[in-house]
């Protein structure tokens, strides 16, 4: 499909929308490098295929480098920065993207949602490959600029270069706030990180219920019949088969000294997924979890990440009942998102792993160069990464600032360490 995308005319204010979503960044120190994460090095190697100057993108990545960019203001479609250049007064450098339509954003956020995982790295704060790849099935939904009217600068300043050496500088910050932050990916083309994840933390949830199916037909009839006490035993119609799927919960709405919609949403979606599992399978799938599981459990299906204003009320309830902090809970939801309960114990328990795998990972890790790996149980720590091994076979990533001894979960976990380290330390 051609996306229907539009671009905001260049004279025009932002809208109330745009300024609802607007995201500022303060000026940065001199810099030095490019991006570093993929993402980040998309979006440099679309804006350097759509230069037609190689020196002027130059003078900009060394204005970018040397702190020239002063605040930056993200709004849907645009970026706007002043720019500091030879003269005392500084440009205004305007970068304007064509935003997608509400149909472009249903078919983006059906495809992904198809693939947990990404709801998971998104999480994570990872740009899952597939959703800027140009090959993949949502390669018609452009996320990164991919044509030469796709990304217009703009520039106060005298040059009429497509992108002067201003806008440049302005695009190249653009791309090291991408790689702390992957969402402006998302906001640039019109939707912010919390519409993002809200939308794939519904699909995910209920993406297999969004067909209302009816049920076979079955034998009728009327309660009064079914209660006569005269009646039979074992006459009784038999009961309704099982649906395929879980239902989907209604929509829930912003009402004055009721509960928040989205924890009633959640709440609702869950039961449904359990009581269904408990009418098809006869067992509860979190049955065996301890309450703290089921508290760290419920706080991991919240979108976002960290304590957020959405998501601050239920860690306070959870973690008081239960007599734990928020900083704990914290920790623990980021355990459950590398790997659910086992995860957890990883977090919470070291143990001693038999020799094999363990000892042939520290033999690997130093064939490679990794010299610095302290063994301590079933942990390899260096003083910013580390790695754990569980009792499924698996390695979880975690890291820490240097010299802090306060481990955090990072990356998803994987059957090969130098997998899990590369994740860690970015190839």
């Amino acid at each position: 499909m051609t996306p229907s995308s539009s671009p905001a005319p260049h004279s025009s204010p932002p809208s109330a929308s745009q300024a609802d979503h607007r995201r500022t960044f303060p000026p940065s120190p001199e810099t030095s490098g490019p991006a570093v994460t993929w993402w980040g090095k998309a979006w440099v190697a679309a804006l350097e295929s759509l230069s037609l100057d190689p020196a002027r993108l130059a003078r900009g990545h060394a204005y970018a480098d040397a702190g020239h960019v002063d605040t930056i203001t993200v709004t849907p479609g645009r970026v706007v920065a002043y720019v500091r250049g030879s003269r005392a007064r500084p440009y205004r450098a305007d970068l304007r993207l064509r935003t997608l339509a509400a149909d472009d954003w249903e078919v983006f956020l059906d495809a992904a949602a198809e693939h947990p995982a990404h709801l998971e790295a998104l999480l994570a704060r990872t740009m899952p490959s597939a959703l800027l790849d140009p090959a993949s099935p949502l390669s018609d939904i452009p996320l990164l600029p991919a044509t030469a009217g796709d990304l217009l600068p703009s520039c106060t300043c005298p040059d009429a270069g497509r992108p002067c050496k201003h806008a440049a500088a302005l695009c190249y910050q653009v791309a090291r706030l991408l790689d702390e932050d992957p969402f402006l990916v998302f906001l640039l083309r019109g939707r912010d990180e919390r519409e993002i994840l809200d939308a794939l933390s519904r699909r995910n949830a209920a993406r297999s219920a969004t067909e209302t199916r009816r049920p076979p037909s079955v034998p009728a009839l009327l309660a009064r019949e079914a209660l006569d006490p005269g009646r039979p035993v074992g006459t009784l119609p038999p009961p309704l088969p099982p649906p395929a799927r879980p239902g989907t919960p209604p929509s829930y709405p912003q009402t004055k000294g009721a509960p928040d919609p989205l924890a009633l949403d959640h709440l609702a979606t869950d039961a449904a997924a359990r009581a269904h599992a408990l009418l098809t399978t006869g067992t509860d799938p979190i049955a065996g979890l301890t309450p703290w599981q089921d508290a760290v459990r419920i706080a991991a299906a919240q979108p976002g990440s960290g304590l957020t204003a959405a998501t601050r009320s239920l860690y306070t309830s959870l973690t008081r009942a239960l007599g734990r902090t928020p900083a704990e809970l914290a920790k623990a939801v980021a355990a459950w998102r590398q790997g659910g309960a086992t995860a957890l114990e990883i977090l919470d328990e070291p143990w001693d792993p038999p020799a094999g795998p363990f000892d042939r990972a520290r033999s690997t890790l130093l064939a490679l160069g990794h010299q610095d790996f302290r063994p301590s149980h079933n942990r390899l720590s260096t003083d910013r990464v580390q790695l754990r091994y569980g009792r499924d076979g698996l390695w979880y990533g975690y890291e820490s600032d240097n010299g802090n001894d306060d481990w955090w979960p990072a990356g998803a976990a994987a059957n090969d360490p130098v997998d899990v380290l590369t994740l860690l330390l970015g190839p």
